[in-house]
C-alpha cells in the first residue's frame, strides 16, 4: 500500500492489545470485533504484509467515525486515524471505493456537498457581506440543520455583532472524510481559504470544521490569515463583555461533549462554561476526553441503523444518570440525538440554551 512512513510506523507498532476495544462507538453499537481500532489495525497490517487484499477491508475502513476515542486510549501513544485516512486515499485512487461512497462523492462533485442538497431558502435569505467577521456554519449545519444556523445568526445579531454569512460553507471536510488527502479535498480547502482570508476573524460553528482547518490546512501548507475562533469561545466573549446578557437559572443541563472540541481542540471547558452561565451543569457518563460520540451525519447516509444505535446508546448513558436535557456542540450529534430522543427528555444546542435564558 502507498502510505506515508508515519502511517506505516503506526501500523507496524500497534500491539493489537485490548485496551481500545471497549471505547469505539461503532463497535459498541454493532458488537463486532472488526469495528475496534485493534481489529482495524490488524486488518491493515495484513494488507501491508500481503496476507490479504485491500479490497477485503474497504467496508471496515469506512466504518470508522474518526472520533479519536481509540487515539485517546492508545497505550502506545499512536493515532489510528492517520492510517485510516491514508487508506481511504489509497482505496479511492485504486478504484476500490464501494458504491455507497462513490454515490456520496458524485453528489459532492455535483452539488458541493455529500447530501445532494441546495442551500435552504431560509438561509439564502440570511446571506450578508462584511469585511471583518465571517460566520462559518459549515456544510452539515447549513444543509441539515438550517434552523440551528438561523438561531445562531439571530443570537449574534441580537448582541449587536455584524457577521457575514455567505454561500461558501465547504471547508473540504466532507471530501476529506470520504477520500482523505486527494486533490479534490485540497482544492476545496484552498478555495475556502481564499474566501476566508478576506476577513479578519472567522467564527466557526462546527468544531469538526475548526479542527480540520487547524490541523489539516497547516499540514498541507494552506494558510488562513484570519483569526479562527470556536463558536463556544465567541459566545463566551460576548457574555463576558455584556453583549449577551444571560440570566442564570436553576435548569439542569448536560453537555454532550463534541469529540472535536474535547479531543481534537483540547477544549472540554467552554461548553461547560456556557452551561454554568445559564443554569446548572449535570454530568453524565463518559465525558470530556472520554466522551462517547452520539452521531455522524455522513456515516448516517450509509449506516443509518448503526448510527441510530450509537445515538440510543448515548441516550442510555444520559438516562442512567438522570440527565433530562442534553446540550450539543455540533450539528451531527444534535440531529442524531433529536431523532432518537426518548419521552420526557430533550436535546438543545448551546445557542438554544442561551436564548431560553435571556
Amino acid at each position: 500500500m502507498n502510505v506515508t512512513k508515519n502511517a506505516k510506523n503506526i501500523i507496524d507498532n500497534c500491539r493489537f492489545c485490548w485496551m481500545c476495544r471497549h471505547i469505539c462507538p461503532i463497535g459498541n453499537a454493532t458488537g463486532q470485533e472488526r469495528n475496534t481500532a485493534r481489529a482495524r489495525s490488524f486488518a491493515i497490517s495484513m494488507v501491508e504484509r500481503g496476507s490479504t487484499e485491500l479490497s477485503e477491508v474497504v467496508d471496515n475502513i469506512y466504518e470508522c467515525t474518526l472520533c479519536g476515542a481509540c487515539t485517546n486510549n492508545c497505550m502506545t501513544g499512536f493515532d489510528p486515524k492517520v492510517f485510516v485516512q491514508e487508506t481511504k486515499t489509497e482505496i479511492v485512487l485504486s478504484g476500490l471505493a464501494p458504491d455507497y461512497i462513490l454515490s456520496l462523492i458524485e453528489k459532492y462533485m455535483q452539488y458541493g456537498n455529500v447530501y445532494g442538497m441546495e442551500m435552504p431558502s431560509e438561509l439564502e435569505a440570511l446571506y450578508s457581506d462584511g469585511d471583518d467577521l465571517l460566520f462559518l456554519a459549515g456544510a452539515s449545519a447549513s444543509l441539515r440543520a438550517p434552523e440551528c444556523v438561523a438561531r445562531a445568526l439571530s443570537l449574534i445579531s441580537s448582541a449587536g455583532e455584524k457577521a457575514a454569512f455567505t454561500k461558501i460553507q465547504d471547508t473540504g471536510l466532507q471530501m476529506w472524510f470520504l477520500s482523505g488527502k486527494t486533490q479534490e479535498t485540497q482544492n476545496a480547502a484552498r478555495a475556502f481559504a481564499e474566501h476566508a482570508n478576506k476577513y479578519r476573524k472567522i467564527v466557526v460553528y462546527d468544531p469538526c470544521d475548526l479542527a480540520f482547518i487547524r490541523h489539516e490546512y497547516r499540514e498541507w501548507g494552506i494558510e488562513i490569515s484570519a483569526e479562527l475562533i470556536s463558536f463556544n469561545e465567541y459566545l463566551l466573549s460576548l457574555i463576558k463583555c455584556g453583549k449577551i446578557k444571560v440570566i442564570k437559572g436553576s435548569t439542569e443541563y448536560t453537555l454532550q461533549d463534541s469529540y472535536a472540541y474535547a479531543r481534537e481542540l483540547d477544549d472540554t471547558e467552554s461548553g461547560r462554561a456556557l452551561i454554568n452561565a445559564a443554569g446548572v451543569s449535570r454530568e453524565m457518563l463518559l465525558i470530556g476526553k472520554e466522551a462517547n460520540l452520539a452521531g455522524h451525519l455522513i456515516m448516517a447516509e450509509y449506516m443509518p441503523k448503526v448510527m441510530r444505535d450509537v445515538a440510543l446508546g448515548r441516550w442510555q448513558n444520559a438516562i442512567n444518570m438522570g440527565c433530562k436535557t442534553l446540550v450539543t456542540e455540533n450539528p451531527d450529534e444534535y440531529l442524531a440525538l433529536k431523532a432518537s430522543c426518548p419521552d420526557g427528555y430533550r436535546v438543545i444546542t448551546v445557542e438554544e440554551m442561551l436564548l431560553e435564558n435571556m
